[in-house]
């Protein structure tokens, strides 16, 4: 095999590798099909310089993340779903806020690390769930006057999702419900969007 081409392959190995993903995630979160990832490794095929370049610092900051403890948009979408499937939505909600401030203290101490949720999450199953975390995500982006990943980019919802407060009534939690959730036709109380 030609050289370069051995390094090309040996290092988007070792990009599936310090990512902690199946190759099948990694390729999900790079934007791509596993069948296809699988060419670039063997040689087969050669990526984009643009893809090759990406899926090196994306691999490398999501095992840094993981390293650090920080939840990842593959491994948030992951534990979402797995709660949905019980089915437990407070804990999916719960979860969705713990990614929320995990990405928020790596945006602050780390930022360097962003590159973790460029990655795009696998589907919970539930696309108003899928929405919720590109709206959280999106926000933090914004917040840190950081560009947010594509992915973050979701469509609003094509019906109005109200989820429960146990102190306020639907026509009060969308009221108090922040602008950046009611563009996405998601309504919330910002008191349970706070977990400090």
């Amino acid at each position: 095999m030609d050289p370069d081409l051995a390094h090309m392959t040996s290092a988007l190995s070792r990009a599936l590798e310090d990512s902690g993903l199946r190759q099948a995630d990694f390729a999900a979160a790079l934007g791509t099909s596993a069948s296809r990832f699988s060419t670039y490794r063997s040689g087969k095929t050669i990526p984009s310089a643009v893809f090759y370049l990406r899926a090196l610092r994306i691999g490398a900051a999501l095992g840094q993340a993981e390293e650090n403890g920080w939840m990842t948009p593959p491994m948030t979408a992951a534990a979402i779903a797995g709660a949905l499937a019980e089915p437990d939505e407070i804990w999916a909600f719960k979860l969705a806020l713990q990614a929320r401030d995990h990405l928020h203290e790596l945006l602050a101490v780390r930022p360097d690390l962003a590159g973790s949720w460029e990655a795009v999450p696998s589907e919970t199953g539930r696309p108003e769930w899928d929405t919720f975390l590109a709206a959280l995500a999106e926000h933090e982006f914004d917040d840190a006057g950081l560009p947010a990943p594509a992915w973050t980019q979701h469509p609003a919802l094509v019906t109005d999702w109200v989820l429960d407060s146990p102190l306020l009534d639907e026509v009060e939690i969308r009221h108090q419900t922040p602008d950046w959730l009611a563009r996405r036709h998601i309504y919330v109380s910002p008191r349970d969007l706070t977990t400090v």
